[in-house]
Formats: structure tokens, sequence, C-alpha cells
């Protein structure tokens, strides 16, 4: 498969509410967009870093231009006949793992539209409904908090996905716990702590969550196996899995329980579908995360999550729950009353930008062709 044209978006749209973390407030979604044409058939892929470098190093702006200056003259003109050419290609620029992401998900998704295929069957994804949790971030007080966890609880989701940090940890948890006792929760502590608050873990390890997402640095996998080993509560990993080897590494020490793969964040998708891989062949369950994404990049999760060992609900939510205007036609939303998707039923994903969205909420763009 020739690229013979790449063209490259940094989009900001707008979420309904910001999206508040241990590190910090995002009022936006910055993502970044790559088209990618072949001959007449084209693919878009969707990498979202957020603006600012704090869930990882990578930023909207530091993927653009790294996209723009190195990786964009490493494909355009030359053939791909799989994601593993791509990743060949590219693996002598270091690291950069949602640069390189934006790149290989618009691989797949044209590689779905030559041969007119599903993504999920490309993907080798079996499950005809994905499920859906949701998620709430710091909220500004209690109150507004147990509201939100009892609508979704009345609206039918399964499980509940709380923000996790310092002011807004133990002093929430437990009340939530109080108020909800037989509700599955786990938190999302986006590496905000250390093993100096080993207390605090064995008071969170008598609150019988689900899991604990990535409670410690976000490079780190060996302090995460000391904190595993003395505690009940399986801890899952996020931002310290960015790659195969990582995951391998992760299995080898015994650092979680469970693992949350983002396309993004791991470099794409064929890294993905092996992280699933691997983790399945050592009985560890996994489950699609979520970043602040158009329906482009919810959809792409959907079509991934389809493969058999996601099997915790997934962070994929419909547009309309927390994006004010997405930049897609049509956008992902459930197609019923139950919290799930189904799997795309035209070739790729059928959620692709709007122009006139585009338009509208693009602040940059580049072109490269030959």
């Amino acid at each position: 498969m020739r690229i013979d044209r790449m063209e490259v978006y940094y989009v900001v749209f707008p979420l309904i509410y910001p999206w508040r973390t241990a590190y910090g407030a995002d009022p936006d979604v910055h993502t970044i967009l790559v088209r990618l044409q072949s001959g007449n058939k084209t693919g878009w892929g969707e990498t979202t870093p957020l603006y600012a470098p704090c869930y990882s190093p990578e930023s909207s702006v530091g993927v653009y231009h790294t996209i723009r200056e190195y990786l964009a003259p490493q494909i355009v003109g030359e053939d791909f006949p799989t994601a593993r050419h791509i990743q060949e290609r590219l693996k002598h620029f270091k690291g950069n793992y949602f640069s390189k992401a934006g790149i290989e998900n618009a691989w797949w998704l044209l590689k779905a539209h030559m041969e007119e295929k599903p993504l999920h069957q490309l993907l080798g994804g079996t499950r005809r409904a994905v499920e859906s949790g949701t998620a709430h971030g710091i909220k500004e007080n209690l109150e507004m908090l147990m509201e939100a966890i009892q609508k979704g609880i009345d609206d039918g989701y399964k499980r509940t996905k709380l923000k996790f940090a310092r002011g807004w940890g133990l002093e929430m948890l437990k009340p939530v716990r109080a108020n909800f006792p037989k509700h599955t929760f786990h938190i999302d502590c986006n590496s905000s702590f250390t093993l100096d608050d080993l207390t605090m873990f064995k008071e969170v390890d008598k609150l019988g969550l689900a899991m604990i997402e990535q409670p410690l640095p976000h490079d780190d996998l060996v302090e995460h196996a000391k904190l595993q080993v003395q505690m009940q509560t399986p801890i899952c990993l996020d931002e310290s899995i960015k790659s195969v080897r990582h995951m391998r590494l992760a299995i080898e020490l015994k650092s979680c329980r469970y693992v949350n793969i983002k396309p993004p964040r791991v470099g794409g998708l064929q890294a993905s579908v092996d992280i699933h891989n691997l983790a399945r062949e050592n009985g560890i369950p996994a489950w699609v995360g979520g970043m602040l994404e158009s329906s482009l990049g919810k959809g792409v999760n959907v079509e991934l999550a389809t493969l058999e060992n996601f099997i915790y609900p997934n962070d994929i939510g419909p547009s309309s729950r927390g994006i004010k205007e997405d930049i897609t036609e049509p956008t992902l939303e459930f197609p019923g009353k139950e919290k799930t998707f189904k799997p795309s039923t035209v070739p790729g994903i059928p959620f692709l930008p709007s122009p006139a969205k585009l338009e509208k909420f693009t602040r940059h763009k580049f072109v490269l062709e030959k």
C-alpha cells in the first residue's frame, strides 16, 4: 500500500464541562487527526495526548510538530503492506508513541476501506457488543459527585471509575462506598502517589474496589510490583504500559493484575492487539481506556474492544456524554437503552470528520504529497 498523501490537522473543540484529574483540568479537546491517501482510497486516524504533557511526556503541539517534521517524510511516497512495516520504518525515533499512533491508526482505516471490511474484522475482534462503563472526574463537591454516580447507576452503567487525587482521595471514596455499598467502583490515580502512601492504600484496600488504576509514577513498573504484593485489590496499569515490551516486563515483575489499553498511548492498533494477546496468554484481563477524543477515536476504540480479552467494561462513552460539539458526522451514541456499542457494519468505521467542522475547529494543518 503506497502512501501518496498525508494531511495532518491540529483540532480544538469544546467539552461540556472541564475534565478534572490529579494533574489539572482540560476544558477543550486538543487532538491530532491524520488522513492518509493511497490512490482514491483514504483513511483517518486520531491521536490525543492532551494539550499539556501531564498525562504523558507528549503534548498535542509536540505531536503535531513531530509528525510534520520527522514522521511524515518517512511515510509519504513509501509502501507499507502491514502495520508492522510502519513500526519498523519509525522505530529509530525513540518513544513518541502518540505521534506514531496517529499515522498507524490512519493506515488501519485506509486498509479497511481498501479491503471494504469493518475495522474489527481486520483486528480479529469477535464480540458483537462492547460494554461501556462511566467515569467521573474531580467535582466541585461531594454532593455533585453523589448525584452523578446515582444518575449513572439509574442509566444502567454497571461500573464507575472515580478520579482519585490528594484532597480528593479517601475523604471522597469512603462516603461514596458508604452510599453505594454494592456498586462496582475503581479509582484512577493518574500516577499521583508513591510508596510513601502505603498506609493510605491499605485503607483503600478495605473498600472492595475492582482495581486501583495507575497509583504510582507514569514510568514505573518495579514499585507497582512492590505495592501489588501488599494489596488484595488488583493494580491496573495505564500510563506505565507504553509498548509490548513494557507489558512483558510488567508480567515478569507481577506489577499488575489488570491492564488498560489505549491505542494512542501504546503507538497504535498493532501494539494494542499485541498487548491484548500477551495479557490474555498470561491471564491478565484488559479493558480499553479512553482519552479526550472525538467520535473518530471512540469509534476505533469500539472496534478494538471486540477482542476477546477485553472483559471489563470499557472507558468508551457516547459523544454526548462529554463533548459539546463533536467533529464527526455521525457521532458515536448508544444504539439503544443498553450501555453497549455495536461494532461497525461499514468499511472501517462510520465516524468520519465533517468537512464543515474541520474548517471550524482546525487551528493548524499541513499536507505532504509525493
